[in-house]
């Protein structure tokens, strides 16, 4: 489980991306060697580099950094927003990988200061993460688990393609609480739901400032504001009136970032709401929403039943998913 959102490392039109990092997703290979000793500091790239036959180059990993269960056994730098450089220069990497969520702007810019290559990637969507995978494995000229890969882009496209035909399944899904959190259709989150089946009903929300504004309470402050200019707004804070209001007919509670529990869903009872009514109240493990990388075939596998379930108003035990 990782920290609580937070500003990303660059914002998306920042004009300093290519000369302060390494942006995945051109047309060039990100670094110009083949790592051999690499610290991650991603827990999503930490399960792909072992997934992808590399786990033998991995040398150090966050606290969060949980799976597989090989990866607990590496010496730890710390949390994802609060890496220990220190630690990390003495490992002697020759790469750390990124990511511009995941992690602060500032502890990329120590890692490059002390002449450590990284790599910061920034999959915004499911194909911007399929995309990721293949050029791991051309970064480290790694090509053992190509067919896993190519499965996993199959079964994306098939879905995919479903999802564009289907009507999607309305839904909401909170990724913290106090106050209640959730992203908006600029998020990587989003369009995994919607590969799957769902309609985030918070597509088109955007993060106001202040909180109260946010909160519907007060006036927000106007987009040219210098409070709030180049503020990150895919993860809009709101109340639950709103959910209310967009009728979502399933409700999806993830394990993390915030560790949502049975308790949390009897927050939503007395709400009007399809998913209420018909009790479409989900915990599911938070990685399959939140995590690119391999993690997303578990996504694939676990996600559509019970999306599914919804729109058809049929019932999917258990109310807690497993997570393998």
């Amino acid at each position: 489980m990782s920290d609580a959102p937070t500003e990303p490392i660059h914002a998306a039109d920042d004009p300093d991306l290519v000369a302060r990092h390494t942006h995945a997703y051109d047309y060039s290979l990100p670094i110009d060697f083949v790592p051999q000793r690499v610290v991650s500091l991603v827990p999503s790239l930490t399960e792909s580099l072992f997934e992808l036959n590399l786990g033998g180059r991995v040398i150090g990993v966050t606290d969060y950094c949980i799976y597989p269960e090989s990866a607990k056994a590496l010496p730890k730098v710390g949390g994802t927003k609060n890496p220990d450089i220190e630690k990390i220069k003495a490992l002697q990497p020759d790469l750390v990988m990124l990511n511009s969520e995941e992690n602060r702007r500032e502890d990329a810019e120590a890692l490059q200061a002390a002449g450590i290559p990284i790599w910061v990637t920034q999959p915004n969507t499911v194909r911007d993460a399929i995309e990721l995978l293949w050029q791991i494995m051309e970064v480290f000229e790694e090509a053992s688990m190509v067919h896993r890969v190519r499965l996993i882009e199959i079964t994306y496209e098939m879905m995919r393609r479903y999802a564009e035909q289907n009507p999607p399944v309305r839904a909401f899904v909170p990724i913290w609480r106090d106050p209640w959190m959730t992203f908006n259709a600029q998020t990587f989150a989003h369009d995994l739901l919607f590969t799957c089946g769902a309609l985030n009903v918070f597509a088109e929300r955007e993060r106001q400032f202040p909180l109260a504004a946010d909160l519907g309470r007060a006036e927000p402050l106007p987009a040219d504001d210098p409070r709030r200019v180049g503020r990150d707004t895919r993860y809009p804070r709101i109340a639950l009136e709103e959910v209310e209001a967009l009728q979502p007919e399933i409700i999806l509670l993830p394990t993390e970032p915030y560790a949502f529990t049975e308790s949390d869903a009897l927050a939503f009872d007395s709400l009007d709401v399809p998913a209420v009514r018909n009790g479409h109240i989900y915990i599911v493990e938070g990685s399959w929403i939140t995590w690119h990388g391999t993690r997303i075939a578990r996504a694939f596998r676990h996600l559509p039943p019970v999306i599914a379930a919804a729109r058809d108003n049929a019932e999917v035990p258990p109310l807690v998913l497993p997570q393998s």
